[in-house]
């Protein structure tokens, strides 16, 4: 008797990755199962952390000189695609192109209350 192969067993991707990835959303629900291996518990608790990150970011950068706004903009834009804040990451990328775009700086504000919402309406 033969075994179906793994690709068509149903839930024999637990992260999701059969599934089309959501990256126009705060969050790519998706990337984040992948990255966390569809554990909750761990997706909430990385999720928290990257809204505590990003508004703090958020609070510094506008105060902060070119050299600043590089730095934190670049940090910001690996955490944000590590837990599938494309948005963001994107935001923030240009930022770190161009630090003294202060209409980045306020794109990438309201991007990050974006995700702030969509985290806390996914928790609830």
């Amino acid at each position: 008797m033969a075994y179906p192969s793994v690709e068509v067993v149903p839930f024999a991707m637990p992260g999701g990755e059969a599934c089309v990835p959501s990256q126009r959303r705060p969050i790519d629900l998706v990337h984040l199962a992948r990255q966390t291996m569809g554990d909750r518990a761990l997706e909430q608790e990385v999720l928290s952390m990257f809204v505590q990150q990003a508004q703090s970011v958020r609070d510094q950068i506008g105060r902060s000189n070119d050299k600043q706004r590089r730095f934190l903009a670049h940090g910001l834009k690996g955490s944000a695609r590590g837990v599938g804040a494309f948005i963001v990451a994107e935001l923030a990328d240009a930022l770190e192109n161009d630090p003294g775009d202060k209409g980045a700086i306020g794109r990438l504000a309201e991007a990050i209350e974006d995700v702030r919402d969509f985290v806390a309406a996914i928790s609830r």
